[in-house]
């Protein structure tokens, strides 16, 4: 700990003029087990006491001039990692906006002490939210579960139904169905009911994520648990009185209001290549029947190659071409064929009807990904396990009733009056009279009434935050 810090503490602990020996004092204060107790509690929360000069202090004793300071850097650095995180997320999440908790860990030692609470007192720094405490209440029941082997999986090529190869063994051993190391029919029955269990598209095909489920053996169980308790670390305590969360991981958004659960709606998240951010932001308003502004790289990505294999897409699909004045352009007169690839001149938006891109509505935090959550005219895709289809925006099963919920506290805005709008073509903006908090997530343990469940790391993120977990201080 950095010597001001001491200082600091030593201040507010004994201030001066008390007419008490500080430094023969401040020697005593951790005196006793207390802090070890402290120290190893932290284990429960997924991290490492070891982290914390547990062996020096449990080799030296916590008491004495040098050892105070290593006591007091012990728990300075546990209390801070255990209230706000061990990692910075922006050094996982670069697009990290949530505001984080907020704790005085100096005045919240003193009080400790003085109450004679020191063994508890990094327990009290913890989240409260309710997921954090049942992802903690799983993590317990792994650490006490006797050790068992975990059977690996090895990566390869998609196993189909019918294929034979020593990978199928290992997958039968893992399902525990008879070891024939040919994917038979009694196999694809055990695969596609784990893979219902585990929220996997239940097609019976043995690919990456469904690899990567089988192999989430109990070590790889405790992993995903720490990294999700440490992601729950970086937000803070109030997300709103009434929010949005989407778990982009799990492929969902959640209406919250009052410490509950209004509503659950499935998502649409972006693809691997084009994925969605992680931010926290405020939905201000809602547009029904929105023209679609197609982003300029979407538009020279997307729609150049489309206009220019199928040149009357442009009016099939309701696109309309403006020049850089913002002119109307006819579409029929330009040669796509003749622009320079990835090169457009133009903007392309969509007029608002059965074929916009954005569907009914769109539900508005302006920010700078230009990610929002809206409609689709794709609604078949819901019924897919995992759905990462989009280019980065949140396509939203059931808007329509979602913007019910959001303007419910929005004079003036029934569910009538959202459906008489809906059933014109004008564009119409919908301003909420409070912006309602919303969080895009990335959790790839979810607790919900059916418990703790884990869901596949579609965007390979856990990875980061693990080894930032495991980094010793200092390396």
């Amino acid at each position: 700990m950095a010597p001001t810090a001491v200082t600091a503490f030593q201040t507010a602990y004994l201030p001066a003029g008390s007419g008490v020996d500080r430094h023969a004092e401040f020697t005593q204060i951790f005196a006793g087990d207390s802090l070890i107790t402290a120290i190893e509690s932290v284990a429960a929360h997924g991290l490492d006491p070891q982290d914390y000069h547990l062996a020096t202090l449990k080799e030296h004793g916590t008491t004495g001039e040098d050892m105070t300071h290593y006591a007091l850097d012990a728990w300075m650095s546990a209390a801070s990692h255990i209230a706000f995180g061990k990692l910075s997320p922006i050094s996982v999440e670069p697009d990290w906006t949530a505001q984080g908790r907020q704790a005085d860990l100096i005045a919240h030692l003193r009080k400790s002490l003085d109450n004679g609470s020191l063994s508890e007192s990094l327990e009290a720094l913890a989240p409260q939210h309710a997921a954090y405490q049942t992802m903690k209440a799983e993590l317990a029941g792994r650490l006490a579960a006797p050790p068992r082997d975990d059977i690996g999986v090895l990566s390869g090529e998609t196993l189909k139904p019918g294929t034979t190869s020593p990978r199928i063994g290992a997958v039968q051993t893992r399902l525990d169905v008879p070891v024939t190391g040919v994917y038979d029919i009694v196999t694809e029955d055990a695969v596609v009911a784990f893979q219902r269990e585990n929220g996997l598209e239940p097609d019976g095909l043995i690919g990456p994520a469904t690899v990567r489920a089988l192999n989430r053996g109990a070590s790889a169980a405790i992993d995903q648990l720490r990294v999700n308790l440490e992601r729950w670390r970086w937000l803070p305590d109030d997300l709103g009185r009434r929010h949005i969360r989407v778990n982009i991981a799990d492929f969902s958004v959640q209406a919250w209001k009052d410490g509950r659960i209004d509503r659950v709606h499935g998502a649409i998240v972006g693809r691997t290549y084009r994925k969605t951010p992680v931010f926290s932001d405020a939905i201000g308003y809602v547009v029904l029947n929105p023209w679609w502004e197609t982003p300029a790289s979407l538009a020279r990505r997307d729609k150049l190659p489309l206009f220019q294999r199928d040149p009357a897409a442009v009016d099939r699909l309701g696109f309309q071409v403006l020049d850089r004045e913002g002119k109307v352009v006819n579409a029929s007169a330009i040669d796509w064929n003749a622009l320079p690839a990835g090169t457009m001149p133009y903007r392309i938006r969509q007029a608002p009807g059965a074929r916009n891109a954005l569907g009914q509505v769109k539900i508005m935090f302006p920010n700078r990904h230009n990610v929002y959550l809206h409609d689709t005219p794709d609604r078949g895709l819901f019924a897919r396990r995992q759905r990462a289809f989009s280019s980065g925006c949140i396509r939203t099963q059931d808007p329509i009733d979602l913007t019910e919920w959001l303007l419910s506290e929005t004079p003036d805005w029934d569910r009538a009056r959202i459906d008489s709008v809906l059933d014109g073509s004008r564009e119409t903006r919908m301003n909420l009279s409070a912006k309602v908090p919303v969080h895009i997530l990335y959790m790839t343990v979810v607790s919900d009434a059916a418990g703790v469940r884990f869901v596949d790391d579609i965007y390979d993120r856990d990875a980061a935050v693990l080894a930032g977990l495991k980094r010793r201080p200092g390396q």
